[in-house]
């Protein structure tokens, strides 16, 4: 007899079945959901993958979130970050760049304070020099997703992972997205966390050929 297993949010409320979320089906009795990638266990992680990782992104602003997120996450998990991610977007204006470049001690006194967030002053010092490097892109570029998109010819690598310990931790591309990020005085911008940037923001799709979203987002 087959079942069908629903994912849930972060509060532990039922999604809705649809194309970007299906039910998926299991063994009678098999409480554990199939067909994702290993990552994706606890509900705040299953609907980011679900819903957000590898999903390919190109809006100026969600792109300069996931690369101050990506930075602050250095040395921490990520669902640390997804965690305090509202909060995020809360104290630091909902990552208007424009606004960010523009913060003063008084501002970066505040943030340290807050408990939402990591409060590391280097990596809030490094959002505020990466809003100014932002900024400078989208001067010289036209906008930053035309930029970022080059460094894989515009359009997402696909990759054929079956296990998890076959996806990479950095690429030649990421590689080539760190030089020249860090030229452009980006700052946290390694190319460990491009990868992880890139993995996030859809400029790769690296979901396990055995998960549900790798054939999804192929035909995307």
């Amino acid at each position: 007899m087959v079942q069908y297993i629903e994912a849930t949010d972060q509060q532990g409320r039922t999604l809705p079945s649809t194309k970007m979320n299906p039910r998926v089906a299991t063994k009678s009795g098999d409480k554990s959901v199939l067909a994702r990638c290993t990552w994706a266990k606890s509900p705040i992680m299953i609907e980011y993958h679900d819903l957000e990782w590898g999903a390919p992104v190109h809006d100026d602003q969600t792109l300069f979130e996931f690369l101050i997120l990506e930075g602050a996450q250095a040395g921490l998990s990520w669902e640390t970050v997804l965690k305090k991610r509202d909060t995020y977007r809360q104290v630091f204006d909902n990552f208007e760049a424009e606004k960010i470049a523009r913060y003063q001690e008084k501002k970066i006194a505040k943030l340290l304070a807050e408990p939402g967030i990591i409060r590391n002053r280097l990596k809030i010092l490094a959002a505020i020099e990466n809003a100014r490097a932002f900024l400078k892109v989208q001067s010289e570029f036209g906008n930053f997703n035309e930029y970022i998109w080059n460094f894989v010819g515009g359009r997402p690598l696909v990759n054929v992972w079956k296990s998890t310990s076959d996806v990479p931790a950095k690429t030649a591309e990421s590689d080539a997205m760190s030089r020249d990020l860090k030229k452009q005085n980006f700052k946290f911008v390694g190319s460990t966390i491009c990868y992880a940037f890139m993995q996030a923001t859809g400029m790769v799709n690296d979901h396990l050929v055995t998960c549900f979203r790798h054939e999804q987002l192929r035909k995307r």
